[in-house]
């Protein structure tokens, strides 16, 4: 159902640079880009995660309660594009961890410009 989402930014070359890094511990590439935004993903045929500048021109401003979670497929993958978040700046929301008493298993972050993700596996994933 989700096609993609997109998170504001207020340096688009800063945030362009972030995700490129960010995205490639997992493997993931830039799909496409323009000037004001651009997007990451497996594919075209699969949800993206863009980054663009506001279309009316205003600030970008983070979303109170507004979070993006990063499906992973392992808890490897998890704790590798967690640590590599913070080591690009990113500030720390939650440490990569078990959640709850169902298996979840996941880290929190926010990006360059305050926006939220998570990194995480669902029970259904995990292996040990």
């Amino acid at each position: 159902m989700i096609g993609y989402i997109t998170v504001g930014t207020n340096n688009i070359e800063k945030a362009v640079s972030f995700f490129d890094e960010l995205f490639s511990v997992v493997g993931v590439e830039c799909l496409w880009k323009t000037d004001g935004m651009a997007a990451w993903g497996k594919s075209r045929e699969e949800p993206a995660i863009c980054v663009a500048r506001p279309f009316d021109k205003q600030q970008a401003s983070v979303g109170n309660g507004v979070m993006v979670a990063l499906k992973m497929a392992s808890k490897e993958q998890v704790d590798c594009l967690h640590a590599k978040a913070l080591e690009l700046g990113a500030s720390n929301e939650g440490d990569v961890g078990p959640r709850g008493t169902g298996g979840f298993y996941g880290g929190y972050f926010r990006d360059l410009d305050g926006n939220k993700f998570s990194a995480y596996i669902p029970s259904t994933s995990l292996s040990s």
